[in-house]
């Protein structure tokens, strides 16, 4: 009797888990799988706790909270629950490569993102080889070897011509290809594979996906000194989304970052001082790839309308984020800004 009522439990708490997560609210989704885990940990049932804490963790991925996710995951590559197959050892590693990523621990992320590469293969779990194959890109990308960020670049292009791809994941491919393109300073290819992606993405079919591709595409594109009309509709469209999703406080920073970009490639930096506000406010509780974007984009705006010392201490303070995650090229980017820095750097 014991028995049901504990399987009837977990039953209830693995559905709460999937019910939270079909609305996107990461958090109680995740404490649901925790529940269900400890439920079924109590049931002596290893696998079913297994698979739900794989669920809490991508739950807490999801939810920005990085630490906890790559925590779980570096448990779940060590439990006796786990699942023995190359594919699922593959899962995890992705889980830990996206979370050391987020959380700033670029040589991790890369390290887990290539096991996970050669724990899947095409034929196996192509959508699992085509993700793992992002996640190492994107951490190659974001250290600054965009060399070998590229090679892999041209390698995914050619995996995601299978007509097995799923349409989206295909669209998440070229947005990280033309990542990589707009940070080797080649702005044609990077606009080139962002209108690939954005043709495959749509608000009707996933409205988080459309949201956060156009924040982030607007990002590349100002970076790159793109400030045209197609860059503007993509920062009105994750505006239009976020006021219906009710997105995350980064992807909020990001808007602000992206509008104060904006006003400052249009001439108007001071409109582009009053969007961003504060950035080391309390607001400000962002990872520091944000926060350093948001220094950069501040100590540029603050130069212009004259403040030197102001917007030198912003940028000095934007390159110590990034050279604190790993990411040099981007610190390097930052001091470029400073002024005399031609005589610096």
């Amino acid at each position: 009797m014991n028995e049901g009522r504990v399987s009837a439990a977990f039953a209830a708490a693995e559905l709460l888990s999937q019910n939270y997560r079909a609305v996107h609210d990461f958090r109680n989704a995740a404490d649901s799988a925790n529940l269900a885990a400890s439920l079924a940990e109590r049931d002596n049932d290893s696998v079913s706790a297994w698979q739900m804490r794989l669920l809490e963790a991508e739950n807490l991925l999801d939810a920005g909270s990085f630490e906890e996710c790559g925590n779980i995951a570096a448990e779940l590559l060590e439990s006796s629950g786990i699942d023995a197959s190359d594919a699922s050892r593959g899962r995890v590693s992705l889980l830990l490569a996206k979370a050391r990523q987020g959380g700033g621990f670029l040589d991790q992320a890369t390290s887990a993102a290539r096991v996970a590469e050669d724990l899947t293969s095409v034929d196996d779990d192509i959508d699992v080889h085509v993700r793992a194959r992002q996640a190492l890109i994107a951490a190659l990308a974001e250290s600054g070897d965009l060399a070998e960020a590229w090679s892999e670049c041209v390698r995914l292009d050619a995996v995601i011509a299978n007509d097995d791809v799923d349409e989206e994941l295909v669209g998440k491919s070229y947005w990280v290809i033309g990542n990589v393109a707009f940070l080797s300073e080649n702005v044609d290819a990077g606009l080139a594979n962002h209108n690939k992606a954005a043709a495959l993405f749509s608000p009707s079919q996933n409205l988080h996906i459309w949201a956060k591709f156009n924040n982030a595409s607007a990002a590349m594109r100002l970076a790159a000194g793109v400030a045209d009309l197609d860059t503007l509709r993509c920062i009105e469209r994750a505006e239009l989304a976020n006021d219906v999703l009710g997105e995350s406080p980064e992807d909020r920073l990001l808007l602000k970052i992206n509008r104060s970009h904006w006003h400052l490639l249009s001439g108007e930096p001071t409109v582009g001082i009053h969007e961003i506000g504060d950035v080391t406010g309390s607001a400000w509780d962002a990872s520091q790839q944000i926060q350093g974007e948001g220094f950069l984009v501040l100590g540029r705006c603050r130069i212009a309308v004259g403040d030197i010392a102001g917007g030198s201490h912003d940028l000095q303070r934007a390159a110590e984020l990034f050279d604190s995650i790993g990411a040099s090229q981007r610190a390097v980017q930052a001091l470029a800004y400073l002024p005399g820095a031609e005589g610096i750097l």
